[in-house]
């Protein structure tokens, strides 16, 4: 069992940053590939960036390419999404999520989520 809780969200302006993070209990959180996720109002959840267990890969989606970053401090038990030039589009609900396997080649077949968190961008 993982448990994740994100932590970070709120109302920021077009072209501003923001910093999610999720922190981690339960099972050793540096076995696992790690990932986040979204979900706007009326859309599906939406795959948005994932890293492998020692932070040496990462995979982005292109709509977040180049702005969002995504990072782990297994010391910490901490994953972190960097949101940089905001964009209304992006407003949605995070999730952090966290896969049973060390890397992320099947990067939708989460196994663990967050209760998520509310990002919200202003035009």
């Amino acid at each position: 069992q993982v448990q994740l809780a994100e932590s970070g969200g709120g109302l920021v302006q077009a072209g501003g940053s923001l910093r999610l993070s999720c922190a981690a209990s339960g099972r050793t959180f540096s076995n696992h590939a790690m990932g986040w996720f979204r979900q706007a109002p009326g859309k599906e959840r939406e795959f948005v960036a994932a890293i492998s267990w020692r932070g040496r890969s990462t995979y982005y989606t292109d709509s977040v390419k180049g702005r969002f970053t995504i990072s782990r401090d297994n010391a910490k038990n901490t994953l972190y999404l960097q949101m940089n030039s905001l964009k209304p589009e992006d407003t949605a609900v995070y999730y952090c999520a966290a896969y049973a396997s060390l890397f992320y080649s099947d990067y939708l077949n989460v196994d663990y989520w967050g209760q998520g968190t509310q990002v919200t961008v202003s035009s």
